[in-house]
């Protein structure tokens, strides 16, 4: 932990460093790097001057993380913006000699997506401001999160530069901002399971594999964790691919291409993101959950009843035709949508931007649904129908590409036409399939296909033996 010319060997939250673990993943040979994160201070509530500052109220109706949720609490807390001005920049400028970033005794590699205070200011030397977020740690604690104010400057500075900001003149730091760096596992030494290919039986999940984020480090836990346990029991491994779920995504990146920086799931990383809804989380994994024996048969079966549902109501609107008639065109003209030209189907028309399910219910034929999950499904189902269409037919050749199996230990070095560096790149990644080849960096349709040609060519070796 780094603040200011103070540093010293520490976990999170006043943990102990893990300098030993590291020591020994080093002496096991693993290929590991240094990254570095930080944390902004945390504030006093009492202290901060809020009628000065805009205040963005929760969300009315939240969407609970879990499906067993039946009920969120009442209370709603706000969030508080704010801005840092020109002499909170002056105060870095002028001192950023004390910054251990800029003194050159951080060595780890930051996030670009993220960075601290000193660099924002450094950088991005024609912006007049940058955004601070002012948000609780929680119902039941003073603690406010600074979001915008990470630094590692020494504590003098950084009390200067919480007052420098609007809102925040006589504001309390109770706990101070500071930067952190960690080893790393370059992640390419993982198989798909996250268990590591040197040492048999050792999984790895979290910050270790080169990430940030909480959630990153849940899910890498989860996975790595249902693996080795599936792998006690003599059990197939548990995967979920880049068109069933981020953590598919997540996973293949860390494996596949490794990390050059502190690596968070991004959407736009995904590029079957259209089929990886919020909406269609428990449709897409609730039966993978079943088979690991963390969800229940009466889970599931409401599960199921719901996805009746939406099939049924889809069904139904898709039977049933309106014309354009008067009165038909006079309704369209009410719900402020053009008139027919033509026949269409309920479903049809509830793919228009301006129409919802209930809209329909002024035509006759139309079914009440009284769920309104149900409801939502439906119309994310109608309107973007075509583009799901077009994402699922691009996952189905995905899957086939991901059928095709590469031996284990195939030898690289013997398919010719291969660049070294792909010769280098596929040993050290070991793809299990060709679909995770082919998303390896630099990897070229044509040493895809000389890769196929030797497969091939062993197959037919190895039928003729066994003739």
């Amino acid at each position: 932990i780094h603040i200011g010319d103070v540093r010293w060997p520490a976990g999170r939250a006043g943990e102990i460093a893990s300098l030993e673990l590291a020591a020994s993943l080093r002496a096991l040979g693993f290929e590991m790097g240094r990254m570095k994160t930080g944390t902004p201070p945390r504030l006093r509530a009492s202290t901060i001057d809020f009628a000065r500052l805009v205040r963005q109220d929760s969300d009315p109706n939240p969407e609970p993380f879990s499906f067993t949720t039946e009920r969120l609490r009442e209370e709603r807390l706000p969030s508080f913006f704010t801005v840092t001005r020109e002499e909170t920049h002056r105060l870095i400028r002028e001192n950023i000699r004390f910054s251990p970033l800029y003194a050159g005794v951080i060595k780890g590699i930051g996030a670009r997506y993220c960075p601290s205070l000193e660099d924002k200011v450094m950088r991005f030397t024609d912006k007049e401001s940058h955004p601070v977020v002012l948000e609780r740690e929680g119902l039941d604690t003073e603690e406010i999160y600074a979001k915008g104010l990470g630094n590692s400057l020494p504590p003098e500075l950084q009390e200067r530069i919480v007052h420098s900001v609007p809102g925040l003149e006589q504001a309390e730091i109770m706990r101070l901002a500071y930067a952190i760096e960690y080893d790393f596992v370059q992640p390419t030494q993982l198989r798909l399971t996250l268990e590591t290919k040197r040492v048999a039986g050792l999984y790895l999940a979290g910050q270790i594999n080169g990430t940030s984020g909480y959630e990153e480090a849940a899910a890498q836990g989860l996975w790595a964790g249902v693996n080795a346990a599936l792998a006690v029991q003599g059990r197939s491994p548990f995967f979920l691919d880049r068109s069933e779920a981020y953590m598919g995504v997540m996973v293949d990146d860390l494996v596949t291409r490794g990390v050059d920086e502190p690596y968070r799931m991004f959407t736009s990383r995904a590029e079957y993101r259209l089929i990886l809804r919020e909406d269609n989380a428990t449709i897409r994994l609730m039966g993978k959950g079943r088979e690991l024996g963390l969800i229940t048969d009466e889970q599931y079966a409401r599960l199921q009843e719901k996805v009746c549902q939406v099939e049924s109501g889809i069904r139904r609107l898709t039977s049933v035709r309106i014309f354009p008639v008067e009165e038909t065109n006079r309704t369209l003209a009410e719900l402020n949508t053009s008139p027919l030209k033509k026949p269409v189907t309920l479903f049809q028309l509830l793919k228009r931007s301006e129409l919802g399910y209930d809209d329909l219910s002024r035509f006759a034929g139309w079914d009440a649904v009284t769920d309104q999950a149900v409801k939502r499904q439906i119309e994310i189902e109608a309107k973007y129908e075509g583009y799901i269409l077009r994402q699922q037919e691009s996952v189905k050749k995905m899957k086939e590409l991901e059928g095709m199996k590469i031996p284990a230990r195939f030898d690289y070095a013997a398919v010719p036409g291969l660049s070294n560096e792909l010769k280098a790149k596929l040993s050290r990644v070991e793809p299990a399939t060709v679909g995770q080849a082919e998303r390896i960096p630099g990897m070229t349709q044509a040493a895809l296909m000389a890769i196929l040609v030797v497969i091939k060519k062993r197959e037919l070796e190895a039928a003729a033996r066994r003739s």
